[in-house]
């Protein structure tokens, strides 16, 4: 887990990290729990394993609901929230995801990338009105099972 030495009331956090503009993000890794709950080991631990087993159950939801209905991503994401009070793994995947989000919401924003993306949506739903077309004019609006042999 992450608590650090055998020294009672002892949590280990990791060093913040610093930014490419040389700025200290504020925000340090480790615990979040409450000063309570860190001062006693047993205690720490328990509280560990508990937001492990929460963000765990969190999780299973979300994977179960990515191929059914719901959302299932934010959910996940949530799931990893919830762990990331506690874990510093859990920490620096997040941190790693809303980078790449950002990274990407930057990118779909660039000007060539938007035109070339409404270009391929535009020639990709013309493909589909086609196929959609063809389908209507020789089978009508008969559904593919229901087609009797001529």
């Amino acid at each position: 887990m992450n608590t650090g030495s055998d020294e009672p009331g002892e949590v280990a956090v990791a060093a913040d990290e610093t930014k490419a503009d040389g700025a200290r993000d504020e925000r340090g890794l480790g615990s979040k729990a409450p000063e309570f709950i860190k001062a006693r080991r047993m205690l720490h631990l328990s509280w560990q394993v508990g937001i492990f087993i929460i963000g765990l159950a969190v999780v299973i939801v979300g994977i179960i609901m990515l191929p059914l209905p719901g959302p299932g991503w934010v959910v996940i994401f949530g799931g990893m929230a919830i762990w990331a009070t506690e874990f510093v793994w859990a920490q620096l995947v997040l941190r790693w995801t809303k980078r790449k989000v950002t990274e990407a919401a930057q990118r779909a924003l660039d000007p060539k990338v938007r035109r070339r993306n409404i270009i391929l949506t535009s020639i990709g739903l013309v493909i589909v009105g086609v196929i959609v077309g063809v389908y209507l004019w020789k089978f009508g609006l008969t559904m593919p099972w229901k087609i009797k042999d001529q």
